[in-house]
């Protein structure tokens, strides 16, 4: 078992959170975040080619016209691509072309152009509502809110009431970061990163509940030491499994991340930074201020001014 003093430097680990979330909070209020179509509203066109063409060159166009700046997802009779890789030499027959809001004469002299150079066989053309992306994220935060009821009603049942507050905390010092290193690093949000922001829900939640549940278990055998000792064995005793499972999470993650398509890039990244925050997380931030809030009870407390301060680095020793 490993032997490391998780508890005894709590507040080192609670200042690093704060920096990172300040951080975050300063990524998400200042500099903004990059919304996609879905939320500013644009048009989205299927255009289909008369012969392959590369992403590349799609983009040469519209950068001719103004729009080098949108998105341009091949959608099929995908040609050259391996594993499911889609990059800007891929080339397709049909693509998908996410550009700001077209007028009539912008919209007749784009693929005026594209005819011109490649040929189309046909396409569609329609016009995406800002409103869209606004209803997607209304009922994101609802299944966000209607899931920690339950689980705040879970955890209550099945361990204690503190043990499900913690955990809850845990979430949102998951999701700041997240959402924060995303408006930092300035990726697109769209769509796929909300629907990864509630599975790193489900993520952080296993692991945190994973140290809890020894916590838990152990805290029936508390001998001549206190809540804080028995709590930092409890996590030495899970922490390879957290560390294995996080790693065996990251490894596809991190495949589909360097080899994926555009779409599924935004998705992996935001998984990968929850599933390292989540981690974190439930060793460093949820179980320390659960035991921090545990001590505060008067037989813990009492155990704690009994058997001191040294309890935590005999627990890390022996």
């Amino acid at each position: 078992m490993l032997k490391f003093d998780f508890i005894g430097k709590k507040n080192i680990w609670f200042a690093v959170s704060a920096a990172i979330i300040v951080l975050s909070l300063v990524g998400m209020l200042v500099i903004g975040f990059n919304y996609s179509i879905d939320f500013k509203g644009g048009s989205s066109s299927e255009v289909r080619f008369k012969k392959a063409v590369s992403v590349e060159d799609v983009r040469s166009v519209l950068k001719e016209q103004g729009l080098g700046d949108s998105k341009i997802q091949p959608i099929e009779n995908i040609i050259g691509t391996d594993v499911g890789a889609l990059s800007s030499t891929t080339k397709g027959t049909m693509m998908l072309l996410r550009t700001t809001e077209l007028s009539s004469d912008q919209e007749t002299e784009l693929f005026k152009a594209l005819d011109t150079k490649f040929g189309i066989a046909d396409r569609k053309t329609m016009t995406v509502d800002a409103s869209w992306g606004a209803l997607i994220t209304e009922r994101a935060i609802y299944a966000f809110v209607a899931a920690l009821v339950l689980l705040l009603i879970f955890i209550t049942v099945r361990y204690e009431f503190k043990m499900s507050v913690a955990a809850i905390l845990a979430l949102f010092h998951d999701v700041i970061i997240t959402a924060g290193v995303y408006a930092l690093v300035g990726r697109e949000v769209n769509p796929n990163m909300i629907a990864a922001l509630i599975t790193i829900l489900g993520y952080s939640l296993y692991d945190t509940i994973v140290v809890f549940h020894r916590i838990k278990e152990n805290s029936t055998n508390i001998v001549r030491t206190t809540y804080g000792a028995m709590a930092n064995k409890s996590i030495n005793q899970v922490l390879m499994r957290s560390i294995n499972t996080s790693l065996t999470t990251l490894l596809p993650i991190i495949a589909i991340l360097i080899f994926g398509g555009e779409t599924l890039k935004d998705f992996a990244f935001a998984l990968m930074v929850g599933t390292i925050a989540g981690t974190y997380s439930s060793i460093f931030f949820a179980s320390p201020l659960f035991v921090v809030w545990k001590e505060a009870e008067p037989y813990y407390r009492n155990l704690k001014n009994k058997y001191g301060k040294e309890a935590i680095a005999r627990a890390s020793t022996s």
